[in-house]
């Protein structure tokens, strides 16, 4: 067989868990890079890359390496290849294309039409016929990846990504990739702790992707055993007497492993959700293998038979709850239960906030880097023994205002009255402060009242021993909003008490308001939805005005006031472009882009929130607005709303949308995981199924780290408009959103 040029893809942080697992599948001359690892081999070795690697994403086949300046430099190194040595005339294929620094081509879909044109060019030349184009599953898969003058043309074996066993319901999207699962599992030494025959169990196994990926280990299952598409399966060179030795030899090792099975078991406390996991369970073949049940977290126990092994979850993000109080209460709870009732057990669990780890009570190894996603986790390991157990520090938002203030509070939120802690007098910190806070006042309201902004920012953060952001809220009085931004665990907690105090001290005298308007909130790390938990029930509404539209704002019962201030320039140029057009706004929270589109002139909005009580906000705001034209609002998870209505033979058409998604949700009234870097791809593709041909469509985000994926979204006329949808008074936070105008281009 001859030797080719092979290339494993891998997410990154995982490239040496695939060196190693490449080194046991007796793979040589081994090296890794960046999200992957090169390596040589014949087409033995490479089948058996793709049935047996847990962590790999592709296996790419090197077909070319050549120079790229030009584009017709591409096209003349995709025609290199004999095409007839791969496929056949009559035979599919597809191209997925990507550059990095390249000066050449820097448009992912005009450099894949480009060797989708060099490969029928070929074919029809040479037979007057020409290939045709699937996407879904080609007889061969290319690629092509261009780094800056570099080109590397690659057939993919895998055809799709291997994360994909063939077990799950291709309708449940799961919290995890069935690759990470797997690295979680090996980097704890899963595989070791089973030959012992040690128990593995998730108390909160969700859709059972752990507790399968754990079993599959165990029995020495090939995760690619499942699949029944492959991309070599339709290759003309595919060997097909080899793969089924391959295949065979899997079999048996499958069947072997299966008879010497350890204790595999997985609790959750959603009745959906087991039955999820328990479906998948039978579809890989392991009923009578693996027990799941329905349990609460609380009620999770070994039984007497089991031996001790590795607890491992991938317990709820700060992300996916929005409350830090019910977060946090979480893992004090599974804490309590690791103490209690597993002590000489192993644990780990992945999480992407690491403070959420000390309220487990149990000190951990060194945490390990991974990523869900484009999400930043950390894995940790944990010895269930005594000798780790301490006391988790008690440090919630409320317990914080309580402490500045020396009161009980029942909100996240309070008035700053009286009683608050006096800083001492002629502290330097203190008038430091108090200079930089009139500095910015003093700039920034002559800019406000010369742009007719009532609402701005003020200070953010600028001197980093006082961390809050202070937004000034002008209409029939003055009042403060000022949110700290959680300090730091290396910082005194009573230092930052009395910095806290020192600044709510300055504040009403510097801005002269009163001590009763100005408003406090504990932020932490933003966390996806925590901006719509409700933490009061004052129900007291302030009318501000912005761009000429009246809207409600609350500074008590919610951690944010109803109002994004960041986003004042997006809803003023949707007012300015709305008029006479359809205007939709997907996750609306409290409408006030509706409101600026209708007071635009909109001759139709729809508002569409889950939330009847923003849906309900939202309609008072345009209430008290005079507007023509028709408004609807519909409470609905937008997720399935618009997936439904792009769906339609005659979707809704709009000249102008606006989708402003969270971050990350899985709140308990929608069916599946949403993660922004993940799913935005879909969620642009189907609004723009309901956007008409000369519209616009406002697509903003406010993760930090997001990437859009312009190879994925090619075709379109993409303007990132991010800096011009950025305020003065945000200019010290430009990562505080992201913004895009996307049209479609129509010939």
């Amino acid at each position: 067989m001859p030797i080719y040029s092979l290339f494993a893809t891998t997410p990154k942080a995982m490239e040496n868990l695939l060196t190693s697992e490449l080194q046991s599948l007796g793979i040589e001359n081994i090296k890794a890079t960046m999200a992957g690892v090169a390596f040589e081999g014949d087409l033995e070795t490479a089948y058996r890359a793709c049935l047996w690697s847990r962590t790999a994403n592709r296996i790419l086949l090197v077909l070319n390496t050549f120079t790229v300046t030009s584009q017709d430099d591409l096209y003349r190194g995709v025609q290199e290849i004999d095409w007839f040595e791969h496929l056949n005339p009559e035979d599919s294929f597809a191209v997925s294309f990507s550059a990095k620094n390249s000066e050449a081509i820097n448009n992912t879909h005009f450099g894949a039409l480009k060797v989708k044109d060099a490969i029928v060019d070929q074919m029809r030349a040479a037979f007057n016929v020409r290939p045709s184009i699937n996407t879904e599953q080609p007889s061969i898969r290319i690629n092509v990846y261009l780094q800056g003058e570099t080109a590397q043309l690659s057939l993919d074996l895998s055809g799709e990504s291997l994360h994909r066993r063939g077990y799950r319901d291709v309708n449940i999207k799961a919290p995890m990739k069935e690759n990470l699962a797997a690295a979680m599992l090996l980097r704890c030494g899963w595989a070791d702790i089973a030959k012992r025959g040690g128990t593995l169990l998730d108390p909160m196994c969700g859709s059972g992707t752990l507790l399968l990926e754990g079993a599959m280990i165990a029995a020495d299952y090939a995760p690619g055993l499942l699949r029944d598409y492959f991309g070599f399966i339709g290759w003309k060179k595919h060997d097909a007497a080899c793969w089924q030795k391959l295949r065979e030899e899997a079999m048996l090792r499958k069947n072997w492993g299966l008879a010497k099975m350890p204790v595999i078991v997985g609790f959750d406390q959603d009745r959906h959700t087991v039955h999820t996991a328990q479906a998948h369970v039978i579809n890989a073949g392991l009923q009578n293998k693996v027990h799941i049940e329905r349990r609460d977290i609380e009620d999770a126990a070994p039984a007497d038979s089991w031996q001790a092994g590795l607890i491992a979850c991938n317990p709820p993000y700060g992300e996916r709850l929005g409350d830090e109080a019910e977060t946090a209460e979480l893992y004090k709870k599974f804490g309590n239960t690791l103490r209690t009732k597993f002590q000489g057990w192993h644990a780990a669990l992945i999480i992407s906030n690491p403070e959420l780890g000390f309220r487990l009570g149990i000190r951990s190894q060194k945490p390990i880097t991974l990523f869900n996603g484009a999400l930043e986790c950390k894995l940790l390991r944990l010895n269930i023994e005594e000798s780790a157990f301490f006391t988790p520090r008690a440090n919630t938002t409320e317990e914080r205002i309580a402490q500045v203030t020396a009161q009980p509070v029942k909100s996240k939120t309070l008035a700053v009255s009286d009683n608050v802690t006096q800083p001492e007098p002629e502290n330097t910190g203190a008038v430091m402060f108090a200079n930089r806070l009139q500095k910015n006042l003093k700039t920034l309201s002559k800019w406000a009242k010369q742009n007719a902004i009532t609402c701005y920012r003020v200070y953010d953060a600028d001197l980093p021993e006082y961390a809050v952001a202070i937004d000034i809220y002008q209409g029939e009085q003055t009042w403060v909003n000022v949110q700290e931004y959680e300090p730091p665990k290396s910082i005194d907690q009573h230092k930052a008490n009395q910095r806290l105090a020192e600044l709510l001290a300055e504040i009403p005298r510097v801005l002269d308001v009163s001590r009763d308007h100005v408003f406090l909130k504990i932020r932490r790390k933003q966390k996806n939805i925590e901006q719509y938990e409700k933490h009061g029930e004052t129900g007291h509404f302030h009318t501000i005005i912005e761009g000429g539209c009246d809207l409600l704002v609350n500074f008590e019962d919610y951690l944010d006031t109803g109002l994004f201030l960041d986003h004042r320039p997006i809803r003023l140029r949707i007012q300015e472009h709305a008029k006479g057009k359809r205007f939709l706004n997907l996750f609306a929270y409290t409408g006030s882009a509706t409101v600026h589109a209708a007071v635009g002139g909109a001759s139709h909005t729809t508002t569409v929130d889950m939330s009847n009580t923003y849906l309900n906000w939202a309609k008072k705001n345009l209430a008290l607005n005079e507007t023509q034209g028709e408004h609807e609002f519909i409470q609905a998870d937008c997720l399935d709303w618009l997936s439904n209505e792009a769906q339609q033979a005659q979707p809704r058409q709009y000249e102008l949308i606006f989708l402003d998604p969270p971050t990350f949700s899985n709140s308990k009234r929608m069916d599946d995981v949403f993660d922004i870097q993940i799913d935005h791809v879909k969620l642009i593709n189907n609004a723009l199924k309901l956007l008409a041909d000369d519209g616009v469509l406002y697509f903003s985000t406010n993760f930090r780290r997001f990437k859009i994926d312009l190879a994925a979204l090619s075709g379109l006329h993409i303007n990132d408009i991010t800096a011009a949808t950025i305020p003065k008074d945000f200019a010290r936070n430009p990562k505080i959103h992201y913004c895009w105008s996307i049209k479609k281009c129509v010939e």
